[in-house]
């Protein structure tokens, strides 16, 4: 079954691009197009698209806001975000609002590609560019509550873009327990997707940046599911 995608882009160069590189891969459709984030919710709604390739600076209703509106009624789609340059809050603003995944307009077909399938199979997948940032960001956020050593373990494992099943096989128990203890984590953490957990674990000095880079960047091999 194709990937039906959503684009949300206000340039009509940069829109006809996107849909031309998704032209070329038989498993994904573009299933509508809009330039401004009001409608880019509308078309979400009635569209049910699997992925929305949303632009952060549209007009009308920006990226963002369009992102968090869409994440929360339709916890289901999912959303690729999109940006021509990482400004320091962009990456951090688009966690916050659910996008699942960051490219910068100028990518490659190939990663355009696999950036898309990844979502609409619930994984992530994050452009080294987004990664420097989000390295950026995490300097300086206070500290949150202690995690107990395994908790720290799972975390660690989140980061270097491991599956719950992976998690559970390595640490020889149950998945429900890795989920329970994902669920303590961003609790204890105060974070809503699993990429903010990585954020702190980089903070904390769990994992570094390399770690993370190779964590979230992997083209082949995408582990990010829930």
């Amino acid at each position: 079954m194709a990937v039906h995608v959503l684009i949300a882009e206000d340039h009509a160069v940069v829109r006809q691009g996107l849909r031309d590189f998704l032209s070329l891969d038989g498993d994904i459709a573009v299933a509508g197009e809009t330039t401004n984030g009001r409608e880019a919710v509308r078309l979400a709604r009635e569209l049910s698209p699997d992925v929305v390739l949303m632009d952060l600076t549209l007009p009308v209703m920006d990226g963002i806001e369009a992102t968090e509106q869409i994440r929360e009624e339709l916890p289901e789609v999912r959303v690729v975000a999109l940006t021509s340059a990482l400004d320091g809050g962009t990456v951090m603003a688009a966690v916050r609002a659910g996008a699942t995944g960051f490219l910068l307009k100028n990518a490659e077909a190939d990663e355009l590609r696999h950036a898309v399938k990844a979502a609409a199979a619930g994984r992530t997948y994050v452009s080294s560019a987004a990664v420097a940032r989000l390295v950026d960001q995490v300097n300086g956020a206070s500290g949150p509550e202690r995690l107990t050593e395994r908790e720290s373990e799972v975390l660690v494992m989140l980061a270097r873009g491991k599956a719950n099943k992976e998690i559970a096989r390595e640490l020889g128990i149950g998945q429900q327990t890795v989920k329970t203890y994902v669920s303590h984590i961003f609790d204890k953490l105060g974070v809503h997707s699993r990429t903010q957990a990585v954020a702190h674990a980089l903070r904390l000095g769990l994992v570094s940046s390399g770690e993370l880079a190779r964590g979230l960047v992997a083209v082949d091999e995408y582990r990010w599911s829930a």
